[in-house]
């Protein structure tokens, strides 16, 4: 199976748009988004739709868990406006829809796991960065491969034969190259194809701006930090 991984789109539909437009050039079997579908951007309602409607698997992001809860992220003024600005733009029956995913899940047959930030229950909301990869494989024992977000850090690794990819983000890069993120994993080859697209980062200031949230929010795109 070729199976499309997104994750981190945090509300930035050109991106998510630009990252789906992409995909319709590729023949693909499912996608699979590892969470943080809102936080920080603009257009939380539309991203939830297109996500529902493009993913056949979702796992709950820490954004997508605290919709109910924006006063937990007091100390960061960014996800604080964005989270509050998903509360207001949501309908129930999307907060619903979230609040009903999990933090793990997994996919292709029971072949790989999805989590958003680390497959330990116990340390859940802890990022997983490139260095980390090679912690992963006490937790490779049952599967052929491990999908991760959360970092917004594009890498995959091969760990005694099985992979551990982290997509990379699709609408807040923070690996300094500013193009949405996304990848194709190969089930069967057990290969990644890590991917870039260019997309409209100026329409997404100027929403931003329009909405009221933090200038920052928009313009940290252009460099992807």
């Amino acid at each position: 199976m070729r199976i499309a991984l997104l994750s981190d789109v945090h509300g930035n539909l050109p991106a998510l748009e630009a990252v789906l437009d992409d995909l319709d050039d590729d023949d693909v079997d499912a996608t699979a988004c590892a969470g943080d579908v809102v936080g920080y951007g603009p257009w939380p309602a539309e991203c939830v739709d297109r996500v529902r409607e493009a993913c056949s698997v979702v796992v709950r992001g820490n954004h997508d868990r605290n919709v109910e809860s924006p006063d937990e992220y007091l100390h960061n003024d960014m996800a604080h406006a964005g989270l509050e600005h998903a509360q207001a733009e949501l309908s129930r029956e999307q907060r619903v829809w979230l609040a009903g995913l999990t933090p793990w899940t997994e996919f292709a047959d029971r072949a790989f796991q999805l989590a958003h930030s680390h497959p330990d229950p116990e340390r859940l909301g802890t990022y997983v960065l490139p260095r980390d990869f090679a912690q992963m494989r006490p937790y490779l024992d049952d599967y052929d491969g491990l999908v991760l977000g959360h970092t917004h850090v594009q890498h995959e690794a091969t760990i005694d034969g099985r992979l551990v990819v982290n997509p990379g983000s699709v609408g807040q890069p923070r690996d300094s190259d500013p193009r949405a993120a996304y990848a194709i994993l190969d089930t069967d080859a057990l290969t990644v194809d890590l991917r870039r697209v260019e997309y409209d980062v100026d329409r997404v200031i100027e929403r931003v701006e329009d909405e009221g949230l933090p200038r920052r929010i928009g313009t940290r795109l252009l460099d992807g930090s």
